[in-house]
């Protein structure tokens, strides 16, 4: 659908500039004309993928907008997601990720060279796990991890670990860390934890993320994998906006 809607502005891009004096020619003549002066200015075909892209990024960029307006809330204030860092503090940082995507593991670095750096920063968590069936058992593991008031130790544990994240190497570090195997598989069913997951899901979607990881910084909007430097300028960022 969006192939086709994205051909139909393309070709109307190129029409528009007939549209003054296409009164009086039929159809076929008006397509000639386009295909003659593409022929003589192949370059107007860039141009107006140009112009479509500008288009379609300015309505991309209205959208999420609208979206951190409509759900900054339970971006940053669901109870129903883990907080590191300070609660209290003045600047929210959120993440999404997945235990099994190796640049999350690559930043976990840097995210704690930030709150080691910046004490006023709040970083909440948003399991997102899309690369497979561990990754799915991983987060809800750590979900379920809260109740034992363990999830910062498996989670930082976890982001450590070699390998990929399995019921059997979920289950190892869990044991590492003195949670109780049995709860924890209880846990790993309860409602809340299906809700944070189906939530991540809702809320990348709607953010147009399209992998891991991904932050949410003030109104700032990063996908991929960011140095400390920059969280930090991202940080800065927001906390001025906060203060204007």
């Amino acid at each position: 659908m969006r192939f086709r809607q994205g051909i139909a502005a393309l070709t109307l891009a190129i029409m528009a500039p007939f549209t003054a004096y296409a009164d009086g020619l039929d159809e076929a003549r008006v397509r000639e004309l386009v295909l003659e002066t593409i022929r003589a200015n192949p370059q107007i075909v860039m141009e107006a993928v140009a112009i479509l892209e500008q288009q379609q990024a300015g309505a991309q960029a209205s959208a999420q907008a609208e979206v951190l307006i409509n759900q900054r809330n339970l971006l940053e204030q669901d109870p129903n997601a883990p907080v590191l860092g300070n609660p209290d503090g003045d600047v929210t940082v959120v993440e999404f990720f997945d235990y099994n995507c190796s640049f999350c593991r690559r930043a976990m670095p840097q995210v704690q060279g930030l709150l080691d750096g910046d004490p006023n920063v709040r970083l909440v968590y948003r399991e997102w796990p899309i690369l497979g069936d561990g990754s799915v058992f991983a987060a809800k593991a750590a979900l379920a991890a809260r109740n034992q008031g363990k999830y910062e130790e498996f989670h930082w544990a976890m982001m450590g670990m070699s390998g990929r994240a399995e019921e059997a190497s979920v289950l190892r570090i869990a044991k590492e860390v003195g949670l109780d195997i049995g709860q924890l598989r209880r846990d790993m069913e309860a409602p809340e934890v299906q809700e944070h997951i189906a939530s991540s899901m809702r809320l990348t979607q709607a953010l147009g993320f399209n992998g891991t990881p991904s932050f949410v910084i003030g109104d700032a909007l990063v996908p991929g994998f960011v140095e400390q430097s920059e969280l930090e300028i991202y940080v800065s960022d927001a906390r001025s906006d906060a203060d204007e």
